[in-house]
């Protein structure tokens, strides 16, 4: 499937009930959770998009209901001297989930072909060598048992530029906002042209992108959020156990438990 951006911009405002519909996706994805660790199973969600596109507002509700144990936020920054070093997915092996556990990376590989492609971070042999590492570092993955989701957050400059004033003009969001979002906003065109080939070049059967429409924030974060929970549910057995006898026996001498 070809994906434009530009089918991703009308900025609908969410016609439910957003707080009941957030609370029934949150609990759907408190038991995705839970079939994870049950059954061992291991995923990566993955949020790429523009800078104040709403990824962390995003994660924050998606692991509202989660269980810190079994899952692990990966804010990913410009690598540092050590991992510049090494090949650029050296640094997200050391990050990926273990078992039962569900690896959640804000902003990520795909650094390689956007950020470092646009601003001359590497060569170009390197970031077009890059989509073909990526594919099979993904496949790598998959194959050995790695369920992948992956949202591109899409806003438009309208609304880019919306939140980049509210960050300014909010005190406690301001160490959100940098020289490198206005570096970033002035090359719009060529970081449209790097997320189109992205998406063209590494949207795969086993790791597809979902581009999520945040220019209105409450539709955005609940079609984010199902999207998650819709995929996981199809990669993740949802079947769970029936009480242990001998934990019910237990539970029947120490205070008359009986089953419903």
């Amino acid at each position: 499937m070809t994906i434009d951006l530009a089918d991703y911009e009308k900025g609908a405002k969410y016609k439910g009930d957003y707080d009941a519909d957030l609370l029934a996706v949150q609990r759907r994805l408190a038991k995705i959770q839970v079939a994870h660790i049950l059954h061992g199973k291991r995923s990566v969600v993955l949020l790429e998009g523009w800078d104040a596109a709403g990824k962390g507002g995003i994660i924050k509700r998606m692991s509202a209901d989660w269980d810190p144990r079994y899952y692990q936020v990966h804010p990913i920054a410009a690598p540092n001297e050590e991992e510049r070093d090494h090949h650029f997915l050296w640094r997200f092996w050391t990050r990926l989930p273990a078992s039962r556990n569900i690896g959640i990376f804000d902003r990520s590989w795909y650094g390689r072909v956007l950020v470092e492609r646009v601003e001359g971070f590497c060569s170009k042999a390197d970031w077009k060598r890059g989509y073909d590492e990526i594919n099979a570092f993904e496949k790598q993955l998959a194959q050995d048992g790695v369920n992948f989701v992956k949202l591109f957050v899409h806003i438009t400059q309208e609304t880019q530029d919306e939140q980049l004033a509210q960050r300014l003009d909010t005190p406690w969001k301001r160490w959100k906002t940098g020289a490198d979002d206005y570096r970033n906003r002035a090359r719009r065109a060529d970081y449209l042209d790097a997320m189109h080939a992205m998406f063209k070049k590494t949207d795969s059967k086993h790791a597809p992108w979902q581009v999520i429409d945040n220019n209105h924030r409450k539709a955005g974060r609940i079609a984010a959020l199902t999207y998650v929970a819709d995929r996981l549910e199809k990669l993740v057995p949802m079947d769970f156990p029936d009480a242990d006898p001998a934990v019910v026996k237990l539970a029947q001498d120490a205070f008359g438990y009986k089953s419903k």
